[in-house]
């Protein structure tokens, strides 16, 4: 069955290096690599992340092992994933990996990768297509993604042939040192080999593109795989990713309606007693909610925007005051870090997702690359256009894990935020509260109401919808923060 798999077609002849050659080209593969990731190192410009597939038995391990005997193993993570634990099943799937990436400049190797359930299904006996197409596309946004930001993917799949893998299962039984190296899974493989072909075959032949491309290491013979193994790398660690290329579309994109959602509503002023009567009861029934034992399989997620001094702070405090401290964490974000800015501007976001029973609280979030990095131009607009699908990829994966996702724009006009301003301005206690910035925002309110309104028309989902506060009157805009969580944690659980 498996010969006639063009892909796998050199590497099951069972191809072999001559020691002579090997110990010639190991010499200079070893000096190479090292210069070649010194100057990553250097030019931080890049991560390179190494995704390691194959069949069992292929020498996967030992071949890594050895890249880390010839390159300086201080600047190479290796990161191997087993079956999901149970902190890793209260977040999404793809958590886990988002967690592990590494900063530009370094390197890492992934054992047990995104790619696990998608050749496992390609592998059975009766493969369901529907959930294969789900995998693989699930895949190729991620990796589209990492590569867009600055990620190299290189991704190598060993391989030998049947006979050979049995050849070295005995030979690493034989004896005591090598003996713990094989697995029962190993002697499973042998039997289901065909099907694993398939299954690799499909895989690489879906998930194969210009930005992340599969490479086939014949893997019968130690030299051979050793030294294009290091070839690779180093071809990878030398060279700058291929652009990325969007995925073909069945039919042209539908044009986005963008309106105006930012004009305020007058609203009447609450009267204080109502109010106070109102906060108590939702501040109540929000507290049942996150206590109840259905919001122990889930988590909320709530996100905040708007201009400045429309009162996010307020609106988050009273939702804080009905929560335990412990259960819920808040996270005000401003200008990246470092350690942030060397990884995908996503991985922030992932880094702080809650856990199942807890809240997470985002004062700013992951839309500043649509509006403050866009009107700003911190950011290219190839990369905010992109975001946006990015974004709606991202929303979709907490929801379809048990995410409650909110999000909250509270909206104010340009004169009562003037009024606020000054107000900041002459208060001991608040005064901490206006900058510079500030003031250099407001100058481009225009731009940024642009941005805004653009972004909800491409980003406003039914499972992660945006809900636009009228904000002029802070009591009006806390209490329908508070009503449409607990109405949102209500409908979910």
């Amino acid at each position: 069955m498996t010969e006639h798999l063009p892909i796998f077609e050199l590497a099951q002849s069972d191809p072999v290096l001559d020691k002579a050659t090997f110990k010639t080209q190991e010499a200079a593969l070893r000096t190479a690599l090292l210069s070649a990731q010194y100057q990553q190192l250097a030019q931080g410009r890049q991560s390179l992340l190494i995704v390691v597939a194959g069949i069992d038995g292929a020498g996967k391990g030992a071949t890594i092992n050895l890249l880390n005997e010839w390159m300086d193993p201080r600047h190479i993570r290796t990161l191997a994933f087993d079956e999901p634990d149970a902190v890793d099943r209260e977040r999404p799937p793809m958590w886990r990996y988002w967690n592990a990436l590494p900063p530009k400049g370094k390197t890492g190797i992934v054992f047990g990768s995104w790619y696990a359930l998608l050749v496992r299904e390609a592998a059975r006996k009766r493969p369901r297509p529907e959930r294969i197409e789900r995998l693989a596309m699930a895949i190729r946004r991620f990796e589209a993604m990492l590569a867009a930001e600055g990620v190299h993917l290189l991704k190598l799949w060993f391989h030998l042939s049947r006979s050979a893998q049995a050849d070295r299962l005995q030979r690493l039984l034989a004896s005591e040192r090598t003996s713990w190296q094989v697995t029962p899974n190993d002697h499973k493989v042998y039997k289901k080999y065909d099907r694993l072909c398939l299954g690799g075959s499909a895989s690489i032949g879906l998930t194969d593109r210009a930005h992340a491309r599969w490479h086939i290491i014949p893997s019968a013979d130690d030299n051979l795989r050793s030294i294009q193994t290091a070839e690779r790398v180093l071809e990878a660690l030398k060279s700058r990713p291929a652009r990325v290329q969007p995925e073909p579309a069945v039919a042209p994109p539908p044009r986005v309606a963008v309106e105006d959602r930012l004009k305020v509503n007058v609203v009447e002023e609450l009267d204080k007693d109502e109010y106070d009567t109102q906060i108590a009861l939702w501040q109540g029934r929000l507290a049942r909610a996150v206590r109840s034992d259905a919001f122990k399989q889930k988590s909320l997620v709530l996100a905040f925007e708007g201009q400045d001094a429309a009162g996010k702070g307020g609106a988050i405090r009273r939702i804080a005051n009905a929560l335990d401290a412990r259960q819920y964490d808040i996270h005000q974000i401003a200008a990246p870090t470092a350690e942030e800015l060397s990884r995908p501007y996503l991985w922030r976001f992932w880094h702080r997702l809650p856990r199942h029973g807890r809240v997470g609280i985002f004062d700013r979030s992951w839309y500043g690359r649509v509006l403050v990095e866009r009107v700003e131009q911190f950011a290219a607009p190839s990369a905010w256009r992109r975001a946006y699908e990015e974004i709606n990829d991202f929303e979709t994966q907490l929801a379809a894990n048990n995410v409650i996702v909110v999000k909250f724009w509270l909206a104010i006009d340009a004169q009562e935020q003037l009024t606020r301003f000054q107000a900041r301005e002459h208060s001991p206690f608040k005064r901490f509260k206006i900058t510079p910035e500030d003031w250099r925002n407001r100058d481009k309110w225009d731009a940024y109401a642009r941005a805004a309104n653009e972004m909800f028309a491409r980003t406003d989902q039914p499972d992660a919808p945006w809900h636009v506060i009228a904000a002029n009157d802070k009591r009006h805009a806390r209490l329908a923060v508070l009503k449409h969580t607990v109405l949102a944690l209500e409908h979910a659980i």
